[in-house]
């Protein structure tokens, strides 16, 4: 080495300055003075640990710190990722700090690091890095990064490369795209969190040529620089890994903690559209269990304690950091289990790995090592060359939010081995050859297979003639072990030596995963969510095909049929029409956790491409769920293709079979929703008297609604008979005087006055003469205020709110005389809506009546440390919970669900941050600080006058739904005459404002509490 670059690397080593280069900024930190942490030492002899489990302290600061992932290299060297611009305010942070990647080495094997490097000092936001390919991979959100190392010594050989750009960084403080990791396929996989949208493209590409991806899972090709969104949903995946036959899982937060990792599969989310129109359902997540106690709060931190129930369950449902154990330190019964971080439970959780049906099943086995460190916040988790796991802890008191400031001096890399690992001597895999990398995939650790796939794949990318590795490989591949078996097929397919030939004869091989992966491996170059009818190059060759569809005939195994459900989304149109046939016809998938899911996903383009095959295709189908969604989607096009839409119906109406009927009479039905009028398919008159004979309620139904839609007089007649029919149910009566109104009856105002009082329907009848732009209606509503029943009432303000000479008949009843409207029955949210009218009388009245809402920023931090000081663990201790909850429910439960019940408008409270006072104030008072697209604010304007203010969800060429505070509206486009999207939060602020001291303590406490209580006896007013 010379003497310049030994200088060179002595600088970095140390953290100093380049000749030219910024210097590394002092690291200060923004977090309330404390107690602090643990010392990292105290922190490692503390944890609680199975017997035979030791911890040591890998490294802690101020030699690292704000660990937020780490990798490894082929020498065993631990690459470590510091953070130190997460989540700071304002947002977009201190311009000046920046964030940095070390190489940490154990020379000595004692299991603490003794030679440190600092690579690179000059990222923002970082998230995460990976090694590979001549350098070193890190996002830093806008960019994908490349940094050169080709030469290995720890030096960057030149500029970071952008190799993707438009990963959203300006929408969020946390949810940032993260997570790079090499998978078995040869890609590299990262993750994306909910609280942004990117729109992510190689540098210089134009918006046509951009993915645009929220939360999940996505990949890149290191060679063919192609990028795919590879899964779509859940909230902020931070964590991934393959078990031993390649199938790859992921953690979660919020929700569901648990996924298994499907290409091409929506999952469920927390909140939001998933981004790809006509999903319609989503996957539940793959564990049949919860960290928390569903009924309790599921987050903690440092100011509360977990309910026995809940650290029971698992330490509540953040969960940061997913390994599956295939190392050599740790005894058998470990190999293969899911380990996970739960961040507030400060503990590895333990699962267990089973397949059912096509996929895997997640079950909890008691959790393995607890840390006694209050802030121990573990982040992530590997393990090495000698098989011991190396967890980053990231070390504050706060969570994600980081409410209370930023606490960036802190950071330790525990390792956690069993007995006495054997010591590794050091090493550098890239200096052997190409058969004796081959070779390593014999190795017990898994982690030496990894690298050297990795390396060989390298050595293939740049030329080089790997026939004697690959003659090796092919040895490796006939042994019996399928262990060895799938880590040579993965290493030839890595080195280009699998050609489709081979990999074509082993679709007929015994075991699952080996077909399974044949499957992936010949549609891997084929884009992920194809909707085209067959492009150069993005089609399948016919021998291909026909082994292809051989196999949906008869193939036994669910796990296949779903890797050939998944493969289809690969596929061209007319290729993925002619193999998906036999997969619909397989009953026993109709209850199958993913199989019908996945299978819809594949339909619904051939819906859109070929309508009539897509009907045929509905015919044949023996699972309900996808001859409903193609009945629904092909209903959407009706105008345009009313064919397979008779098609449909003709096969219906032929079946005996009345979940036949069913199915297709309500995939019609919604597939029409929201619209008030439309020409009928020609057989629809001759059809629905056979439909009329069905037994089935829904049936009969749905028939009366498809008859009003389609200008049916006697069906409107027999929906008027239904809704004013005493006898009959409620939700008959509900659903009948919906039709009337989402069909413009002729006498629905008359119908609507005649229910307006009734006991369960008034919110109903009030919602259908707002269609009406009449002034005396808003008098009446607001006159007649009090006769409504009190569960109507929130539907009879939205009502109020919903046009200028409504809101002025509700400000002028507002007040505290007997049969008035209470101050409090309107909400921050109605006070915004009448707001947003611009009516310079309405504002001033609203003035009069409710207050007014201070929101500049100085005045909005001065109102949360009012609160602060106020609200003392004292205070809030007196609250009273029972009142706390009547106050939510007027307040919040409009738009929030907290304990099962209330609204799906905003995040489930259920599971957030609200045991973290600091926390509820913010998103209280401050709603702006941080807005998800998932949840901003659009004003609505109506062709009728009316203004709605809410979420613009689905969207289909013809309707567009809003989630209000009302309700789902499903609207007609031609009804809807502008569409304004704010950047303000759904949630607004002024929320507090109507509330006195000790309602706000009760409210607050409420929220903060872990338990639901009963309602108080309150008085009807």
């Amino acid at each position: 080495m010379c003497i310049r670059t030994t200088l060179i690397v002595l600088a970095l080593s140390l953290g100093a300055a380049l000749p030219g280069a910024t210097p590394f900024p002092a690291i200060y930190d923004t977090e309330a003075a404390g107690s602090g942490p643990m010392s990292a030492e105290e922190a490692a002899k503390q944890f609680q640990l199975p017997p035979g489990f030791e911890v040591t302290l890998f490294a802690g600061e101020p030699d690292v710190r704000q660990p937020i992932a780490m990798s490894f290299d082929s020498r065993g060297r631990l690459w470590v990722a510091e953070n130190y611009t997460y989540a700071e305010r304002p947002l977009g942070f201190d311009r000046n700090l920046r964030d940095r990647i070390l190489i940490l080495e154990d020379t000595n094997g004692d299991g603490r690091f003794d030679q440190r490097t600092v690579f690179w000092d000059q990222a923002r936001l970082l998230t995460s890095i990976e090694v590979g390919f001549g350098g070193v991979w890190a996002l830093c959100p806008p960019h994908l990064l490349f940094i050169p190392d080709r030469d290995g010594d720890g030096v960057p050989d030149g500029e970071p490369e952008i190799l993707l750009d438009g990963w959203n960084d300006n929408q969020a403080r946390h949810n940032f795209v993260n997570g790079l990791k090499w998978g078995p396929d040869g890609w590299l996989y990262g993750r994306h969190g909910i609280l942004a949208t990117s729109e992510v493209g190689k540098p210089g590409a134009s918006p046509d040529e951009r993915r645009e991806m929220n939360c999940g899972i996505w990949r890149y090709h290191p060679t063919r620089h192609e990028f795919e969104v590879v899964a779509d949903g859940t909230t902020n995946p931070w964590g991934m890994d393959w078990n031993d036959r390649g199938e790859p899982f992921f953690i979660n937060t919020v929700i569901g903690h648990f996924w298994h990792l499907i290409p091409g599969a929506h999952y469920r989310r927390m909140g939001g559209q998933d981004l790809t129109p006509h999903v319609y359902g989503l996957i539940e997540q793959h564990a049949d269990h919860f960290h928390w106690n569903t009924q309790e709060e599921a987050w903690t931190n440092t100011r509360t304690v977990l309910t026995d129930r809940t650290a029971a369950a698992g330490g509540g449902h953040a969960h940061s950091g997913m390994m599956i154990y295939q190392g050599d330190n740790w005894p058998m019964d470990y190999r293969g289990r899911v380990f996970t971080l739960n961040f507030h439970g400060r503990r590895l959780n333990q699962e267990r790995l089973e397949r059912t049906g096509s996929g895997y099943v997640a079950i909890h086995e008691p959790d393995l090592i607890f840390s006694a460190d209050p802030w121990f916040r573990g982040i992530e988790m590997l393990y090495g060359p000698d098989g011991g796991v190396y967890i980053s802890d990231w070390s504050d008191t706060g969570e994600c939010h980081d409410n209370s400031g930023i606490h960036r001096s802190s950071g330790r890399i525990y390792k956690v081995t069993y007995g006495r690992p054997q010591r590794v001597e050091p090493f550098d895999l890239a200096a052997l050859g190409d058969v004796a990398l081959a070779r390593l995939q014999l190795h017990a650790n898994e982690w030496f297979p990894r690298q050297s796939r990795r390396l060989l794949q390298e050595r293939a990318a740049a030329g080089r003639d790997l026939s004697a590795a690959a003659a090796v490989l092919r040895d490796l591949y006939e042994q019996e072990d399928i262990t060895v078996k799938l880590r040579a097929l993965w290493t030839l397919h890595a080195i280009s030596a699998a050609p489709d030939a081979w990999l074509q004869s082993l679709l007929g091989h015994s075991n699952e995963h080996i077909q399974a992966w044949a499957i992936r491996l010949l549609t891997d170059t084929l884009p992920l969510g194809n909707r085209s009818e067959g492009r150069t190059g993005a089609t399948l060759a016919e021998p291909v095909m026909a082994a292809l569809a051989r196999l949906t005939a008869g193939e036994p195994s669910p796990l296949v049929r779903l890797t050939l459900a998944s493969s289809l989304q690969r596929l061209p149109i007319h290729q993925r029409a002619r193999l998906i046939g036999p997969l619909l016809a397989r009953a026993e998938d109709a209850d199958d956790h993913n199989l019908p899911l996945m299978l819809w996903y594949a339909l619904e383009p051939i819906a859109e491409g070929d309508p009539m095959s897509a009907a045929q295709l509905a015919r044949s189908s023996a699972i309900p769920l996808t001859r409903n969604y193609l009945a629904r989607r092909l209903a959407q096009e009706l105008e345009r293709h009313p064919e397979p839409v008779e098609e449909l119906l003709s096969f219906a109406a032929a079946s005996d079979n009345e979940a036949v009927q069913r199915d297709v009479l309500s995939g019609i039905s919604e597939g029409l929703r929201g619209r008030r009028k439309t020409t009928p398919p020609r057989n629809w008159e001759q059809l629905s008297g056979k439909f009329e004979m069905a037994t089935d309620p829904e049936i009969q139904e749905r028939v009366r609604d498809l008859s009003a839609l389609f200008g049916d007089g006697r069906a409107l007649e027999e929906l008027h008979q239904v809704a004013l029919n005493h006898a009959a149910p409620v939700s008959a009566r509900q659903t009948a005087l919906q039709a009337l109104i989402d069909h413009n009856a002729p006498d629905l105002r008359e119908i609507c006055e005649g229910l307006l009082y009734h006991r369960d329907l008034g919110g109903i009848a009030a919602r259908g003469l707002s269609t009406f732009d009449d002034p005396a209606i808003g008098e009446q509503l607001a006159r007649t205020y009090s006769r409504f029943a009190p569960d109507q009432r929130p539907a009879v303000i939205a009502v109020l709110v919903s046009r200028p000479s409504f809101a002025r008949a509700l400000l002028n009843h507002v007040g505290q005389n007997e049969g008035s409207i209470p101050s409090n029955h309107l909400t921050a949210s109605h006070v915004r809506q009448i707001r947003n009218f611009n009516d310079p009388g309405l504002n001033h009245r609203l003035g009069e009546v409710w207050g007014e809402v201070r929101d500049s920023d100085a005045e909005l931090r001065q109102s949360i440390n009012r609160y602060k000081t106020l609200l003392t663990p004292e205070k809030l201790a007196a609250g009273d919970l029972r009142r706390g909850r009547l106050i939510f429910n007027q307040s919040c439960a409009a738009c929030h669900r907290l304990y099962g019940t209330g609204g799906d408008l905003g995040p489930d409270l259920t599971g957030s941050g609200r045991a973290d006072l600091d926390y509820l104030l913010d998103k209280i008072i401050d709603p702006r600080s941080a807005v998800p697209a998932e949840w901003r604010l659009s004003v609505v304007t109506l062709s009728d006058g009316r203004v709605l203010n809410g979420v613009v969800g689905a969207r289909t060429e013809q309707t567009v739904t809003v989630r209000t505070l009302s309700g789902h509206e499903v609207l007609n486009r031609n009804e809807i005459k502008a569409i304004e999207q704010s950047s303000l939060s759904l949630m607004p602020e002024g929320l507090l404002a109507v509330y006195d001291d000790e309602e706000v303590r009760d409210l607050i406490a409420y929220l903060m509490s872990m338990r639901q209580v009963p309602l108080p006896d309150a008085p009807d007013q």
